[in-house]
């Protein structure tokens, strides 16, 4: 499938993958030494995992700069990595309240934004349903928590 690059899709990428990090100083020295291998840790998972789903065409993002650049890699390296690194930082040790924030968060993604991206050609579903992209996100929950645990964990 050949999409049309937009002339600002450049621009808004290289936006929504900065943008997050100008926050990061705000996270303070110790959150990011804490929880910044974690957040590296899921994201390189997520990204991982795209590669899996355009195989199996659960999903798709489209083209920026390459077939092989596409929308994940900002999406991935800025909002995701930074909000997990923000999340982990107000909720980690309350599991009741990262849980329920990643889910509004991520029912937000799902629900709301991926209607929105898709038509202004940046994510779109295509062999998957709603339902299981955020069952998706809430494995990936876990999996972040669980992995800052186990760093805790050898901290001690």
């Amino acid at each position: 499938m050949k999409i049309k690059i937009k002339k600002y899709s450049k621009t808004m990428a290289m936006l929504i993958l900065i943008i997050p990090w100008l926050t990061v100083p705000l996270l303070g020295k110790e959150s990011i030494k804490r929880f910044l291998p974690a957040g590296i840790f899921i994201s390189f998972i997520v990204h991982m995992f795209n590669f899996v789903a355009k195989k199996r065409k659960w999903w798709f993002w489209y083209q920026i700069l390459s077939p092989k650049i596409t929308w994940v890699f900002p999406f991935t390296w800025g909002p995701f990595l930074v909000g997990s690194l923000w999340i982990l930082k107000y909720t980690y040790g309350k599991i009741f309240s990262y849980l329920v924030l990643n889910l509004i968060v991520d029912g937000a993604f799902t629900y709301i934004f991926v209607s929105f991206f898709k038509k202004i050609k940046i994510f779109a579903l295509s062999k998957f349903k709603k339902f299981q992209l955020l069952c998706i996100f809430m494995i990936d929950t876990l999996l972040l928590y669980l992995f800052q645990f186990v760093l805790e964990k050898q901290k001690k």
